[in-house]
């Protein structure tokens, strides 16, 4: 652990909806069993923070479709919790253990903004949280995560604009959710991979960016 920062050295895996993150983490996490991978995916949650993921498929069926129903800000509590999560277990990893995070809190805080809750003092308080060594951002175009979601089959009313998903509700809303991710880190060290094509390329430039910034 940085006795300086108090939390291990980490890197935050990032990318708009669809562009690979949840796979590359999982062939990663094959291979690089020396590293640490935090998530709230359901397949990495333990048994005891199974309400996490309960929450935000909550969030997604009886929040999003009623949003006139609940305020922007109850909408930036019920995601808190996956935001507090991360940051809680990543203070909890040992300290001789690097750590890759998927989205950290810059995702869902994009998200709050886009659902206008830019101003919430949650999310000046999720900007307070331990600081990355450094962000791999998968920088992967509309048009091909479109195709992933099976041209909108598989989105959620977070994931793009309108009431009902289509091509071009889909693109403006990735289009400014990657705005706004990459308006959080600019402060921050950044690699960005261009993640167009097969999983295994992909995992690879990710974990030849890991073994350089954790030696």
């Amino acid at each position: 652990m940085d006795l300086a920062t108090g939390h291990p050295p980490f890197c935050v895996l990032l990318g708009p909806d669809y562009s690979g993150k949840s796979s590359a983490l999982d062939q990663l996490a094959r291979t690089t069993p020396q590293l640490c991978f935090l998530s709230v995916d359901d397949t990495r949650l333990a048994p005891e923070h199974a309400l996490i993921g309960r929450l935000r498929r909550n969030v997604v069926k009886d929040v999003a479709p009623h949003r006139g129903a609940w305020s922007p800000e109850f909408l930036a509590t019920l995601l808190q919790t996956a935001v507090v999560h991360l940051r809680d277990q990543l203070l909890r990893t040992d300290a001789g253990t690097p750590v890759v995070v998927d989205s950290y809190y810059y995702k869902l805080l994009a998200k709050c903004r886009l659902a206008g809750a830019g101003g919430s003092p949650l999310l000046a308080w999720w900007r307070t949280f331990p600081r990355p060594d450094r962000v791999i951002y998968l920088d992967v175009p509309p048009e091909t995560t479109w195709q992933r979601s099976r041209q909108g089959a598989d989105l959620n009313l977070l994931e793009h604009y309108g009431p009902r998903p289509d091509r071009d509700g889909f693109r403006r809303y990735q289009t400014d959710l990657a705005r706004a991710m990459r308006d959080e880190i600019q402060d921050l060290p950044v690699t960005v991979i261009d993640e167009t094509g097969p999983l295994e390329p992909t995992a690879a430039a990710i974990r030849e960016v890991l073994t350089h910034e954790f030696g």
